[in-house]
C-alpha cells in the first residue's frame, strides 16, 4: 500500500478501563482498523494524565492504577478516517478524539524493501 504524502491523523484519548463487547476499547478500535483496511494503528499507555472530569490517572509503584491514559494513533486517507471515526464516535463514552494533517514520508514493510518477497 502505497501511503506517502499529505494523510490525517486521528489521535483517540481513552481511558485503559473503557470496555466495548468485553474488549479494552483500545484493542476493539483497533481490530476495527485492521479490519477496515486502514493503514496502521498504535496504541500508546500514558503513566500520568487527566481528562474532562480532572481526575489525574497515575501509574504508581504502591498502587495499580486500572485507568491509565490511553492514545490510539491511526494514519491513512482523509475520507477513511473520517468514516472510521463516525462509526467508532458512538463507542467512546468518555474521551478526546483528534484529526490532524501530517506528512508521511515513510510507510513500507520489510518484504517491501526485498522487492516484494
Amino acid at each position: 500500500m502505497k501511503l506517502e504524502g499529505e494523510r490525517t491523523l486521528l489521535r483517540l484519548f481513552l481511558g485503559e478501563s473503557d470496555r466495548r463487547d468485553g474488549l479494552p476499547l483500545y484493542d476493539a478500535i483497533v481490530q476495527k482498523a485492521r479490519a477496515d483496511g486502514l493503514a496502521g494503528a498504535t496504541v500508546l499507555r500514558g503513566i500520568v494524565g487527566y481528562g474532562a472530569n480532572s481526575r489525574i490517572h497515575r501509574a504508581s509503584i504502591l498502587r495499580l492504577s486500572e485507568d491509565l491514559p490511553i492514545v490510539v494513533e491511526v494514519v491513512d486517507e482523509t475520507e477513511k478516517i473520517r468514516r472510521f471515526l463516525d462509526e467508532i464516535g458512538p463507542w467512546i463514552g468518555d474521551g478526546l478524539a483528534t484529526l490532524e494533517r501530517v506528512q508521511v514520508v515513510l510507510y513500507r514493510h520489510q518484504a517491501d524493501r526485498r522487492g516484494g518477497v
